[in-house]
């Protein structure tokens, strides 16, 4: 027995030392980390510290010694000689700290505090936590059938103290079991090596077809956390309600096209085989939904139907419309015909609809075709269009009118100052007619369209001329003749007329400057006889005396005047 405990046995011999044991507190550590067991809560220790000391509750209810302190030494000594010698330490403030903490820590430690006047035992009760590991699903199911119990999964959440507890939710929400369409088992189990617990929930579900949808999820409660694994949608799987034929055309089925019959069951998985009925028969397609009739024809047309293989009474149909349109025309390719005559036009038309007849001449539109008393205008390339709803059916015929040629314009022009003349005939005519002229000419122009044949000439006449315009061709010809003057004549005339009409205008410059000449000279005179006649006697302010002679002289001199 060492001093400290002989110390102790004659202190409580002689009966100074003052025994007492103060009420359990708990302490709860973590799993695998350092826990701090407090002694006396952390309290300073008294001022006649001997020593400290921890020791345990062993699970056979029998004391065990972890380790003692001196109040004067500064290190420890470890007491025990099990797994807790290389796990157990003190610190500054007398606190016990146990390393790598596991469920075997959950005990009674005790701190004993010896001073110079008393003995005092403080318990602290340990329970060590462990938060489980990440939510797991295993057994996920691929799909979940309509109204029938599938599992979806089994939920676990390993290794916790406390054990764990799983809830399950749907779109958020949790799943409460009835027994019938949720079913939820749960179950528990512990390591016997660790002592943690093992928490499971395997949730059974009868789904809709709503749930295609569903956000399935499971979530793991535990005093330390909360930890939710959410799961991918699930397909709803569930047998064939409704079939659904189509036929896969973007405008009205015509006589010749492909068309593609498709089958559809609203089932999921979608079926992949079909029974088409085509006409009576009986065509089962397998791995796929289409059915394509080739070139169908006009007598093709009526109700087709698909079915399952396993359910001919799960069907669909359509009815199928062949459009159809058929043209001929009487004449086509190139008439000729002759100007007077008339054109019989004959059409023949059949279509599965009300078709659309419209006609054309060179592109532009027709009110009606009337071909009679023909002329050179009728000619052209006629085109009957026949339409209706997707089709449509195009004849034609070009039409060619002969006759002989006719002059419908001759006419003769100078420009400003030329020493030319340009002549141009104008004619009508098919085939197209040829130009003669009665004079010798220089830069010849000509064309010739829809009948209409143009020609000009350039001339120089010296003399007045009387020119003829001859055309012709296998039908005939016509002529017309113009009188061309002189473009010298004209010319002289052009110069005469300017010296006249310069001469002209000399003469009413002088007259007017003559006039203007005679009228300053009247004024003149008018001004110096006004002038004369104002001068008298009169001053202003006297009165010049003359003699009676003098005053008739002048008398008789206005009187004269």
């Amino acid at each position: 027995m060492d001093s400290t405990a002989f110390l102790l046995l004659a202190l409580l011999s002689a009966g100074t030392l003052l025994q007492e044991v103060w009420g359990t507190d708990s302490v709860t550590g973590l799993y695998g980390d350092t826990v701090v067991i407090p002694c006396n809560d952390g309290a300073p220790a008294p001022a006649d510290l001997m020593f400290v000391k921890w020791k345990y509750e062993k699970d056979d209810g029998t004391p065990g010694d972890l380790l003692i302190k001196q109040a004067r030494s500064d290190q420890a000594t470890v007491q025990a000689t099990d797994d807790y010698a290389q796990r157990v330490s003190i610190d500054d403030k007398l606190s016990l700290l146990i390393s790598q903490a596991s469920l075997r820590d959950q005990k009674t430690f005790t701190c004993m505090v010896v001073s110079g006047s008393n003995l005092m035992e403080y318990p602290v009760t340990v329970t060590i936590h462990k938060e489980p590991s990440e939510a797991q699903i295993m057994d996920k199911s691929e799909a979940l059938q309509k109204d029938k119990l599938t599992t979806v999964g089994t939920c676990v959440a390993a290794d916790a103290n406390p054990s764990a507890t799983i809830i399950w939710k749907r779109d958020g929400k949790p799943l409460v079991a009835d027994g019938k369409a949720i079913v939820i088992t749960p179950s528990m189990k512990v390591d016997p090596a660790t002592g943690l617990s093992t928490t499971s929930s395997t949730l059974q579900y009868a789904a809709t077809k709503e749930d295609s949808a569903s956000v399935f999820s499971c979530m793991a409660t535990h005093e330390l956390s909360t930890k939710e694994t959410v799961l991918d949608p699930f397909p709803i799987h569930y047998p064939s309600e409704k079939v659904s034929l189509q036929i896969m055309s973007k405008g009205p089925i015509v006589e010749g096209d492909n068309v593609t019959l498709k089958c559809h069951a609203d089932g999921n998985p979608a079926p992949s085989s079909f029974t088409f009925h085509i006409k009576g028969q009986k065509i089962l397609v397998e791995n796929s939904d289409t059915y394509t009739l080739a070139a169908i024809s006009r007598d093709a047309g009526g109700e087709y139907k698909c079915s399952l293989p396993d359910n001919e009474k799960m069907e669909a149909s359509q009815n199928v419309v062949v459009s159809f349109l058929d043209l001929s025309l009487t004449p086509t390719g190139k008439i000729v015909k002759t100007v007077g005559d008339t054109l019989s036009v004959q059409v023949q038309k059949s279509s599965s609809g009300d078709a659309k007849e419209s006609w054309t001449k060179n592109g532009m539109a027709l009110k009606e075709l009337e071909l009679t008393n023909l002329t050179f205008a009728d000619a052209g390339v006629y085109v009957l269009e026949l339409s209706m709803t997707g089709l449509m059916r195009r004849q034609s015929f070009e039409l060619v009118v002969e006759g002989k040629p006719v002059i419908t314009r001759l006419t003769k022009h100078r420009a400003d100052d030329a020493s030319y003349k340009v002549l141009t005939c104008e004619a009508e005519g098919v085939p197209e007619p040829s130009f003669q002229w009665s004079v010798n000419s220089t830069d010849e122009k000509s064309s010739y369209s829809n009948g209409k044949a143009i020609h000009k000439i350039t001339v120089v006449p010296r003399v007045n001329l009387t020119v003829t315009c001859s055309v012709s061709n296998k039908l005939g010809e016509d002529t017309k003749t113009i009188n061309v003057a002189s473009v010298f004549k004209e010319k002289r005339e052009e110069e005469g007329s300017q010296e006249e009409s310069e001469d002209q205008a000399k003469l009413i410059v002088g007259v007017v400057a003559g006039l203007l000449i005679a009228a300053a000279v009247v004024g003149l005179i008018y001004w110096l006889y006004m002038k004369n006649s104002r001068q008298g006697s009169w001053k202003t302010g006297e009165k010049e005396v003359g003699t009676s002679e003098e005053s008739k002289k002048l008398e008789e001199n206005n009187h004269t005047v």
